[in-house]
């Protein structure tokens, strides 16, 4: 079995220790922002609670923002969430109504294990009975826990409960595999901090966003394009998403990480993609991917609904959003709660791809240009067949 050195993905594994849900998200900013403050990394928080990284205060960004350059900003965006529940309210002393957010499992629910947070942490397990469909019958609604571990600080509120599925420990490693709770977007969050502290090392500019409410349809990213007026800026930004998408067939986890064509909404900024790819064949040769990742949909819609241009990569994912698709070991019943995985070495691959992704570079400013110049030498080469 291949050896991991645990200290080379510290904060990877950290992050996955710590327990999220949809406006949930507070443990794992926590660990952000003690991480970028013990690294010297210019932040501030948002009104919405999303960490814009780059900046020291919405001061300095939207001085930022002001400036007029020819290359735009690459704004590298991930979530903090996953799909996962809330408590409603206590029905008896060991059993809580709750209510779902997010995609989730089809399959095997009912007595499903699960873990319960509030703000200070995880402090019981459980196990979901009475699961309830959404209308569209692809996930959970709601269902009820009834509580089989004695809660390690007294009972709270309800309302200041979350939760999601539980797998024994929050990560284990298998050779260069990763099984965790959470690798949905947490590999992100974990890309946008280490490129950002890659960056300020080299006194690079750097823009990050690390956002809220993904799951349920990109609310906190929407809130920080329109509180800031990102699309009608002086400066041109280019929203980049950093996610952790299912593996599709004409993908492989293993084998590098995807440039994402697109997603289940439609393509992506196709000039800035031109210039992605031609970084990931000089960054990555023969170790990355190339797919329209239709499997779900990500902040780059947001961001091109919000008039953002927008590009995306994605670290293949097994068993998206806790479902079993692939399997894993101890959990093969297909549709049934199974922990997530990714390769090691396509998140080493992200890593690296996006620190060739916010090097200067003057393709940004025309990623046409290599080819309108291949297409004008082809022209001429044929021009005697036909009229100008």
């Amino acid at each position: 079995m291949t050896t991991v050195k645990r200290s080379s993905h510290h904060l990877l594994f950290q992050l996955m220790s710590e327990p999220t849900a949809p406006f949930r998200e507070e443990r794992i900013a926590a660990v952000a922002l003690s991480w970028l403050t013990d690294q010297g990394i210019a932040h501030f928080i948002d009104p919405a609670g999303n960490i814009l990284i780059g900046c020291a205060s919405a001061a300095d960004y939207r001085r930022l923002l002001a400036r007029s350059t020819r290359e735009p900003a690459r704004l590298l965006i991930a979530h903090m969430d996953h799909p996962g529940f809330h408590g409603q309210r206590w029905l008896s002393a060991n059993r809580l109504a709750l209510r779902w957010l997010g995609g989730s499992p089809v399959r095997g629910l009912n007595g499903a294990r699960v873990w319960l947070a509030d703000d200070d942490g995880e402090f019981a397990e459980g196990r979901l009975t009475k699961p309830r469909w959404r209308r569209d019958g692809h996930g959970l609604a709601g269902a009820e826990v009834v509580l089989t571990a004695t809660p390690t600080h007294p009972r709270p509120r309800a309302n200041n409960i979350f939760g999601a599925f539980h797998f024994g420990k929050p990560f284990r490693l298998s050779g260069r595999r990763l099984y965790t709770r959470v690798a949905d977007d947490l590999v992100g969050v974990y890309a946008v901090l280490q490129t950002a502290r890659h960056a300020t090392r080299r006194a690079q500019p750097f823009l990050g966003l690390l956002t809220r409410g993904e799951e349920v349809g990109f609310v906190g990213a929407l809130a920080h394009f329109d509180r800031y007026r990102i699309a009608t800026s002086r400066r041109s930004v280019l929203a980049v998403s950093l996610e952790t998408s299912r593996v599709l067939p004409g993908t492989k986890i293993g084998q590098g990480p995807i440039v994402r064509l697109g997603d289940r909404r439609g393509p992506f900024d196709p000039g800035y993609t031109q210039q992605l790819l031609a970084i990931a064949a000089r960054t990555l040769p023969g170790r990355h991917q190339r797919h329209l990742m239709d499997g779900g949909a990500c902040e780059a819609t947001a961001a091109l609904a919000s008039g953002i241009p927008a590009i995306g990569i994605s670290v293949p994912l097994g068993n998206y959003h806790n479902e079993s698709f692939e399997g894993a070991p101890g959990y093969r019943r297909r549709g049934a709660p199974a922990p997530e995985f990714v390769h090691l070495d396509d998140v080493d691959g992200l890593l690296m791809l996006c620190r060739s992704l916010i090097k200067p570079d003057p393709g940004w400013r025309d990623p046409w240009q290599p080819t309108r110049r291949r297409l004008k030498q082809n022209r001429q080469r044929y021009r005697r067949f036909i009229a100008d």
